[in-house]
């Protein structure tokens, strides 16, 4: 006989109980699921990506949303097939560039992407200091150093499992940027027509943004970096391998990148969608169509928006940067060290992976100091745009047809989804840069 408790208990009360805990399970077991995918994507809206949405936002209004639909597809699939690169054979993109392609291409995308990323990573730390200086009474100097010199310590100190934890809990700052548009008057009946109608003027200036935009949220770093994280998964896990050794774990860990990476590159449109609409409702409808920096169009947002509205895009701009400087120093070092054989993991200590530690402090402390040198961020990240398109376009290329090589990748080639969506994003970027050159005339 059951306890009194069991046998007052209304009927229904243990399905009830049961299909909450089902439900609590099922969501606890998709945010288990969800890590390089995420932290991939999230750092994708890194504060010079908030500068050029912003900038796309207050110049054109509601004009480019469709662009965050147009990409989603694309970027998901890249970011797909460079995740699956990394978990099937083990190693990075670089190390099988070395192994199966030209020396001269391998050292040609290093030295294009690290130098991409540095004017990136340079002008990411210099934006974080610019943000705090709108709330904190110190210069922007400090704010810079201590954020640069904070970052590197984190890589250092930290070891990567934890910091990967502390990186998704970052995510969470961007939800700053969801928040800003119920500060705003915004015409969502006008923001349906120009997300679902897409519309593009075949003038320089159209040809411009759209570039920006392409090549903020399809960026080679990005490759690099989730690939390499996929490698770093098979080392920390007992019991995981490269899928091309251990085929039977490749359902199970193809289907976990699949969501990861969809969920991470939607959450990163989404954000980005909202940094472009809420800039539209606030600075474009108010006239204000120039804006150079992520700090200067969180501080045109607070007459606009309110109080509130403004210290949440700050807090967004920061909790964004802390986010990518360490993914931007690491990315392109990941590349680097598996080019030149070196150790290379994150989870290492400092002493066990030196040369590997020393790139990744070389190329923070570069772009630390590039706030000091009088170099304009604004001139910087456009040449680290151009430089990410012109590489994007022939590197995206190289990944599908390695990720379609059985020689790589054994009898784990892409599938045929993945092919087709990964080729056109690499004929969408190759246009890209076709419009870049057509830009210069």
């Amino acid at each position: 006989m059951g306890t009194a408790a069991e046998i007052l208990k209304p009927e229904g009360q243990e399905t009830h109980s049961a299909g909450k805990g089902t439900r609590r399970g099922a969501a606890i077991g998709l945010l288990q699921k969800l890590g390089p995918g995420l932290i991939t994507g999230a750092s994708d809206d890194d504060p010079s990506g908030i500068a050029t949405y912003s900038q796309v936002g207050a110049r054109f209004g509601y004009g480019l949303l469709w662009t965050m639909v147009l990409t989603y597809p694309l970027m998901a699939a890249i970011q797909e097939v460079s995740a699956r690169i990394g978990r099937v054979t083990g190693v990075g993109i670089a190390a099988n560039l070395r192994k199966n392609y030209p020396k001269p291409l391998l050292y040609c995308v290093l030295f294009v992407v690290a130098v991409a990323n540095i004017f990136n990573l340079g002008a990411d730390i210099g934006a974080m200091g610019a943000a705090m200086q709108l709330v904190l009474p110190k210069t922007a100097g400090v704010f810079t150093v201590v954020f640069g010199v904070g970052s590197l310590a984190g890589i250092m100190l930290v070891p990567y499992s934890t910091y990967a934890k502390y990186l998704k809990w970052l995510t969470l700052s961007l939800f700053a940027y969801v928040g800003v548009v119920f500060f705003s008057h915004v015409s969502w009946l006008a923001v349906l027509h120009a997300t679902v109608l897409p519309h593009l003027e075949l003038t320089k200036e159209n040809l411009t943004a759209l570039i920006a935009v392409l090549g903020t949220t399809i960026s080679p770093y990005l490759f690099f970096w989730q690939a390499s994280q996929e490698v770093e998964e098979v080392r920390n896990n007992h019991g995981e391998k490269p899928l091309k050794r251990a085929p039977s774990q490749a359902e199970e860990q193809l289907g976990r990148i699949h969501v990861d990476t969809y969920l991470g590159m939607a959450f990163s449109n989404v954000v980005a969608f909202f940094i472009i609409l809420t800039t539209a409702a606030t600075l474009h409808a108010h006239g204000i169509t120039e804006i150079t920096t992520s700090a200067q169009a969180a501080q045109a947002l607070e007459p606009l928006a309110g109080r509130f509205a403004f210290v949440l895009f700050v807090g967004g701009i920061v909790g964004t940067g802390l986010l990518a400087v360490p993914i931007l120093a690491a990315s392109v070092c990941y590349g680097v060290g598996e080019a030149c054989r070196w150790k290379t993991s994150l989870e290492r200590k400092p002493a066990e992976a030196i040369r590997f530690y020393a790139a990744i402090t070389v190329a923070t402390l570069i772009g630390l100091l590039l706030n000091f040198i009088h170099i304009d961020p604004v001139k910087a990240l456009f040449w680290a745009a151009i430089l990410n398109g012109i590489v994007a376009a022939p590197l995206m290329a190289v990944i599908m047809a390695m990720a379609s090589n059985r020689k790589v990748m054994g009898k784990l080639a892409i599938p045929s989804y993945l092919k087709t969506m990964g080729w056109i994003a690499t004929a969408v970027m190759f246009c890209a840069c076709i419009g870049v050159i057509w830009t210069w005339k």
